[in-house]
């Protein structure tokens, strides 16, 4: 080569518009092609066998439009400048979204539930499946401003959609847009660009303290208006209506300022403990069916083709069925088992209430990836706060520290609308979300230690070291403002507060570890039971059709049955208090025996408490009102822990002179050896671990609540017995029953099945409408991608994806939500054809870069999926859904593609595993 000889470079770019993409032979072949595709098995052609120049088959993107283009085509209501230049390159190109690129873009969410809805020009979306979820959304679905024909005609070719209802969160390309959005920033070095970094950086604890702060009013809000209304159902007090009965009496016995119904409210031939009856039951049903009317306001409508049964805590939701028969049951039966087209369910209508239950088992779903739109705004934040106190103050055996854990999920939530950094990202949004949840935690018991870990142990999913500090930040805040707003009037921010002034008794170890196992089998006869009752009573057609039904039944169940025993008709909280208290000077619980004798009659009072608040609790989990289980279920397990702890009192001062008891002092009072509160305390944290099987996370909130290093060891030595002992009779928490008998799809990382079968056991056979085949050409009609994608909505599959295959190789993949949103932008889909691969061809560098073209969908296209061979162990596809969050993995069999295996898929074999007799 001679020197001076200039030869043009070897770049690459799409075909041009102006190519004929829309020739009648071309396109008559490609219609051929599309109605031979139903109901036949895809086989791959073979491979060629002709030299082709690595060179010019290299798969790389196009190139993008000019930054002189980009001036001309912006918005006139953006301005480019030093903000623009931190999604940009140096020449001002803009950037691809996808995992080779070197470049990455934030996330646009113009639309979180609409996303996909973008309706392109001259072709009907009436009835596409977005508009048909949107509908179904109905009032947790709002537009922005921009509206859809803003949208429309947006200027970054690379915007993609958000998550749609009912997917998982691509956890991979968070985190690589996380990343690049951090390179862009950090690249910056002028003055400017250095205080948008330390800002970006400071955004995470300005966020977590917000939602410490606001979280805390929440929680004072409930506190002080669930207190002020509780006792009206059995009076009033004249000094002033709002004040409960401790605050009008101020423990006075003989109270003249409180007034009963059965005083205000006289009638002829009625006596007065039939009105204070009649009125507490009344006031109990009332209450409770003003927060059912509260909590049916959220009722959400949606297509129920997701093998999703229900979104609320309904045990007795029914399975999803396919053509009116109960889905397979085998390894490939679920999300991707082979079905035609006509085996195909079109969406019937599911129905759930975010505001109901405890939200919980939902949260910690939603931190698990799974997204759930509506379940988390704001119209769930003030139905659930609202109906929360209502429900409380009825008088139901349930309680509102587990709902505060939703209530500061959703805070959360909406908090991080105020930066993009976690409004764009849904990875970097559940960071702050599970420091929100363990708010909900600190709030609620008064425990910010054991609100960190409850976070860590129970419902996050991804909790790297940098989440956990400014977790226990958002706790520490969240205390202090609820310290200084005072709710409790104390100046306390626990629920309540006790102190043993005596230490335990070497002979007490073996009580305490009674008490964790019979806490641990309570925890585990409550899930069994409830799961009864739910698949029972609440599949009777009418309960079923009439929830609210279901409220009125079991609030005047509650009213009448309470009425009767002063430690039923006590507020779950105030009665834990009383069963956890030592005996003092001044009480009035009626728990502090002054002889021998009297310990008989406190054990029948007990019993009875014990076996009516059991009852109540397992009818009322469940039922469509914000109710919670932690307090109810401690509740239930202090009343058992109080009652041998008389018993074991009884025993000391009936036998004095057992070897046991030789330690103890005699003539220094009856709790000089025993104390009752302590067992039922312990008892309280053994059957709640029983339900939920929380650990680590119980001891530190017992410790909390009593600020006593002596009882720390029976404390722990209970929940690790209770806890070994639920799992061996029931091996579901009610958290993890609620998750699987509503077929979330969640993959629980904290397990580890124990598998004896390969990747390629489980993979669904290929199937033609499954695959983009671009063997003949790189060029694929709009229609033909249009029915592949409606093939998988269909199959219920909005996160699938359609694996792009060359002469029988795959090259890349295009996820559904993203080829929705790209065909959406199609002028018109009758006669277009869109560009799957990129064609290498010569041009010289300087030649103006081409425009953006919509037909090109090479920008949405992931060229390195992660891909899999067919035989490979089923613990590396374990590793790989868990550790790095995927939706779906390719599978290879000999370097050629041979299937695809969804999330979902996984998670219902690793549950078959788990229900098979020989696990």
């Amino acid at each position: 080569m001679r020197k001076g000889t200039h030869l043009p470079r070897l770049t690459f770019a799409p075909i041009s518009p102006d190519m004929s993409r829309s020739t009648n032979s071309q396109h008559t072949s490609l219609k051929a092609d599309d109605q031979d595709e139903d109901g036949n098995a895809y086989s791959p052609p073979a491979l060629s066998t002709g030299n082709t120049s690595p060179t010019a088959v290299r798969r790389l993107h196009s190139a993008r439009t000019s930054e002189l283009d980009l001036r001309n085509r912006i918005p006139s209501r953006l301005v480019l400048g030093e903000h623009t230049g931190l999604l940009a390159f140096h020449d001002g190109s803009t950037r691809s979204y996808t995992a080779p690129n070197t470049s990455m873009p934030r996330f646009s969410r113009r639309q979180s539930a609409a996303g996909s809805l973008r309706q392109a020009k001259n072709h009907s979306r009436s009835s596409s499946w977005g508009v048909r979820l949107a509908a179904a959304v109905g009032s947790n679905w709002r537009r922005n401003d921009g509206g859809l024909s803003e949208s429309k005609g947006s200027l970054f070719t690379d915007e993609r959609v958000w998550y749609d209802q009912f997917t998982s969160t691509d956890w991979v390309h968070d985190s690589i847009a996380d990343n690049y959005r951090v390179r862009d920033l950090r690249s910056r070095k002028d003055l400017r660009g250095r205080m948008y970094a330390w800002f970006d950086g400071a955004q995470g604890w300005i966020l977590v303290a917000i939602i410490g702060c606001i979280t805390a009013c929440v929680a004072y809000f409930v506190d002080v208006t669930e207190t002020s209304i509780f006792d009206v159902k059995e009076g009033y007090c004249k000094d002033g209506w709002y004040f409960n009965k401790r605050k009008c009496c101020f423990n006075d016995a003989h109270c003249s300022s409180w007034k009963t119904w059965g005083d205000a409210l006289r009638f002829t031939g009625i006596g007065k403990e039939t009105v204070n009856l009649v009125a507490y039951v009344v006031f109990v049903v009332l209450f409770a069916v003003a927060s059912c009317v509260l909590t049916l306001t959220t009722k959400t409508v949606i297509p129920s083709s997701f093998s999703l049964s229900t979104l609320d805590e309904n045990l007795g939701a029914d399975s999803h069925k396919v053509n009116g028969t109960a889905a397979p049951d085998g390894p490939k039966a679920g999300l991707g088992h082979e079905q035609s087209s006509a085996d195909i369910q079109k969406p019937t209508t599911m129905i759930y209430y975010p505001a109901a239950g405890s939200g919980v088992a939902e949260v910690k779903v939603i931190l698990s990836g799974f997204v759930v739109h509506g379940y988390l705004g704001v119209q769930t934040l003030v139905v659930k706060t609202l109906g929360l106190i209502l429900s409380v103050a009825s008088g139901l055996s349930l309680g509102k520290e587990g709902p505060f854990v939703h209530i500061a999920t959703c805070i959360g939530n909406i908090a991080c609308r105020m930066f993009s950094k976690y409004n764009h990202n849904d990875g970097k949004r559940r960071e702050v979300l599970s420091a929100s949840a363990a708010s909900g935690v600190a709030v609620a018991f008064g425990a910010p230690i054991a609100g960190v870990l409850f976070s860590l142990e129970e419902v996050s999913y991804y909790f790297p070291p940098k989440t956990l500090f400014r977790t226990f930040f958002c706790c520490i805040v969240a205390a202090l403002s609820l310290k200084f707003l005072n709710p409790y009037g104390t100046g306390k921010i626990v629920i309540f507060e006790v102190r043993y002034t005596t230490d335990w008794r070497f002979f007490e170890i073996a009580i305490f570890i009674l008490l964790g196992v019979l806490g641990g089998a309570l925890g585990a006869l409550f899930i069994k039971a409830s799961r009864i009752w739910a698949q029972t009573f609440r599949r009777i057609p009418t309960i079923k059709q009439w929830p609210m039904l279901e409220v009125v039944l079991v609030a005047t169940i509650t009213g009448l049955v309470s009425f009767w025993n002063r430690y039923t008709k006590l507020a779950v909280t105030e009665l834990l208090f009383e069963l956890a208290s030592p005996c003092g000077r001044d009480d009035f619980s009626g728990l502090c025996p002054k002889n021998p004798g009297q310990i008989l009659e406190v054990l029948s009072c007990l019993s009875a408490a014990f076996v009516i608040k059991s009852l109540l609790t397992t009818i009322t989990f469940g039922i469509k009102v914000p109710a919670g289980i932690y307090v109810p279920s401690m509740v239930v397990g202090g009343l058992l822990g109080r009652i041998i702890g008389h018993s074991v009192q009884y025993l000391v001062l009936t036998h004095p002179h057992v070897a046991a008891f030789f330690d103890c002092p005699a003539q220094e009072g009856l709790e000089s050896c025993v104390t009752p509160g302590v067992y039922a305390l312990v008892a309280a944290g053994a059957t709640m671990c029983g339900v939920t099987r929380l650990s680590v996370t119980l001891a530190v909130i017992l410790f909390e609540l009593t600020g006593s290093l002596d009882h720390v060891l029976p404390f722990s030595l209970s929940v690790l017995v209770a806890k070994w002992t639920a799992d061996a009779l029931e091996p579901l928490s009610i958290y993890d029953l609620l998750t699987e008998m509503n077929s979330y799809p969640f993959l629980d990382n904290k397990i580890r099945p124990i598998f004896t079968s390969e990747l390629g056991d489980i993979t669904p056979r290929v199937r033609k409408e499954r695959v983009i085949d671009i063997s003949s050409s790189p060029l694929v009609s709009a229609l033909k991608l249009r029915r592949k994608l409606q093939y998988l909505h269909d199959a219920g599959e909005l996160d699938g994806g359609l694996p792009i295959v060359r002469n029988g190789v795959l090259v890349g993949l295009i996820p559904a939500p993203d080829l929705e949103f790209a065909l959406d932008k199609l002028e018109d889909e009758n006669d277009t054809l869109c560009l799957m691969a990129t064609i290498a061809t010569f041009r010289n560098t300087d030649e103006e870069e081409q425009e953006y073209d919509p037909t090109d969908l090479t920008s949405y296209i992931d060229s390195a999926p992660v891909a899999l061979d067919i035989h490979s162990p089923m613990d590396l596809v374990y590793q790989c859904f868990v550790k790095l969050g995927l939706r779906y993995i390719c599978v290879l069999r000999d370097g050629q593609y041979a299937g695809l295996l969804h999330k979902k898929v996984f998670v219902k074999y690793i549950r078959e595993i788990e229900a098979s007799p020989e696990h």
